[in-house]
């Protein structure tokens, strides 16, 4: 019998079953993942159909004309190895046109992402540990209130290589979470945002002038969960990012590929101390 594989694009329900997913494949997805990553891009979510059946899922955020990134890549595991994956990466890839494209990929992946018109750059590690409540001075951590947002859209876009609004403003604004920033004469050097996950939380972004703030920032939003399990991604290009985690005892558990389609981005490498998600970049 034939079967037919269809490629569509995804309702938010359907990011919500992808995010189900990603929790069964242990990727430890945030709460309110399904809802904050739709609102990057509600048309850039895919999945691979099967006689209606479900078997792939990817997304394809487009940020702006120059830059996109792709994730949230599962097939079922009982059709893995028979082609679909690829049909719905090239699928997302042509949705992205001919943007500069990222992704985080899996390190045993790289050759197979190389093959599509990837190239490695660095790895991003991800770090564990139990969030302690430290005393120090938090005089100058605020929690991020609507009045910040221009402020934080312009240093966000210091780190990333586009403006992304909708996401942003989702992303700040998510329950669960907490999201603060760090300001000196009324100028924001920094910022962090924290969301609850299936296990623990989350820090990212984790984007700072230098390390005291970054280090500043990421004590405060550890003081009202402490004990609870703490997670940063940081990308290995920053030294002092992967210093904060070791320093903090967090230890490293795995790493993704940073790659990209048309070259590494012009952004501030050393004030990227925590990346926002695997899955969007």
């Amino acid at each position: 019998m034939n079967l037919t594989y269809k490629i569509e694009t995804m309702t938010a329900s359907d990011v919500r079953t992808a995010v189900e997913w990603a929790g069964r494949e242990g990727w430890n997805p945030g709460l309110n993942d399904a809802e904050t990553f739709f609102a990057a891009d509600p048309n850039g979510f895919f999945k691979g159909t099967l006689d209606g059946e479900t078997v792939a899922t990817g997304s394809a955020v487009i940020y702006d004309d120059s830059y996109a990134f792709c994730g949230l890549y599962i097939v079922a595991p009982e059709h893995r190895g028979k082609g679909y994956g690829l049909a719905l990466t090239k699928a997302r890839l042509a949705y992205c046109g001919d943007r500069n494209v990222g992704i985080d990929g899996v390190l045993e992946n790289v050759r197979i992402y190389e093959r599509i018109g990837y190239q490695p750059f660095y790895e991003n590690c991800r770090f564990e540990g139990e969030a302690k409540a430290e005393l120090h001075n938090a005089a100058s951590v605020h929690a991020i209130t609507s009045d910040d947002f221009a402020a934080i859209r312009a240093y966000d876009r210091l780190c990333f290589p586009a403006h992304r609004d909708a996401f942003l403003k989702a992303w700040l604004g998510q329950g669960d979470g907490r999201a603060v920033c760090y300001k000196a004469d009324g100028v924001v050097k920094g910022y962090a945002v924290r969301r609850k996950c299936l296990e623990g939380h989350k820090v990212g972004p984790l984007f700072a002038d230098d390390a005291h703030v970054a280090e500043t920032l990421f004590g405060a939003l550890q003081a009202d969960i402490e004990g609870e399990k703490v997670i940063l991604d940081t990308p290995e290009n920053n030294p002092e990012a992967i210093r904060l985690a070791e320093t903090r005892g967090m230890q490293k558990v795995f790493a993704t590929a940073r790659m990209y389609q048309k070259g590494l981005p012009d952004i501030r490498t050393g004030q990227i101390f925590g990346i926002t998600t695997f899955e969007l970049g």
